[in-house]
């Protein structure tokens, strides 16, 4: 993990992004696709860090329609930007996988309600 990389304006993790290990995080402009980015675009021209910060959160059309990245958006929003990486931390150091070899999927995938990620992000596995 790597938490100058912190998080996205949508709410992905780029601390825990094993894609590019080149790319210094979304709010530090590291990532390739950010001039297409509708929730990075957005939230610089609202001058708020994320979208769990906007009034009219969450938002359809854009990275929000993913199930994981709503559900970690709208923890930033009820727990906050370090508890989020303080339990994304622990569950990496204990086998978590926020994205498995080869795919842009991981164990965050897994559970299919907001309410199962949750879970997983403060336990680091799905609910039973």
């Amino acid at each position: 993990m790597d938490r100058s990389k912190g998080i996205a304006y949508c709410g992905l993790a780029c601390a825990v992004c094993g894609e590019n290990a080149n790319c210094a995080g979304c709010r530090n402009d590291g990532c390739a696709n950010r001039e297409w980015c509708k929730n990075r675009n957005c939230c610089i021209e609202k001058g708020i860090a994320g979208c769990w910060e906007c009034d009219t959160f969450p938002c359809s059309g854009t990275m929000l329609d993913k199930p994981r990245i709503r559900a970690f958006a709208s923890f930033i929003k009820l727990r906050g930007e370090e508890f989020l990486l303080d339990c994304l931390e622990k569950n990496e150091r204990a086998g978590t996988q926020y994205h498995h070899p080869g795919k842009l999927t991981g164990d965050y995938d897994v559970p299919e309600t907001a309410e199962g990620i949750f879970h997983m992000i403060e336990f680091g596995r799905p609910p039973r």
